[in-house]
């Protein structure tokens, strides 16, 4: 679809239709009306996606690279692992799985 939006559409509305608008925008969490009119118009519908388990995983997964670095900067360094501490790893990894 083009970006050149100088197209305008003018609809009436009543208050209760707004209220009606506003509040299906508040349940799917969209902010501008534009949009959502929009989507609406051509589309007929609009989803929100539930992407809360995702981001659960995204963060166990970052915080599982962080201990791995943090291991992988220790074992230079000192030129050692300890075997506790890959255990504490692959526990962490196999809760993430």
């Amino acid at each position: 679809m083009s970006l050149d939006k100088s197209q305008v559409i003018k609809v009436r509305i009543s208050p209760e239709e707004r209220e009606l608008i506003e509040k299906r925008m508040k349940e799917l969490e969209i902010i501008n009306m534009s949009a959502f009119i929009r989507k609406m118009a051509v589309n007929g519908m609009c989803v929100r996606l539930d992407l809360s388990d995702i981001r659960e995983l995204s963060y166990q997964v970052n915080r599982l690279g962080n201990n791995l670095n943090q291991y992988v900067k220790w074992a230079n360094t000192n030129g050692e692992v300890y075997v506790k501490d890959m255990e504490t790893l692959m526990k962490q990894f196999e809760e993430v799985i």
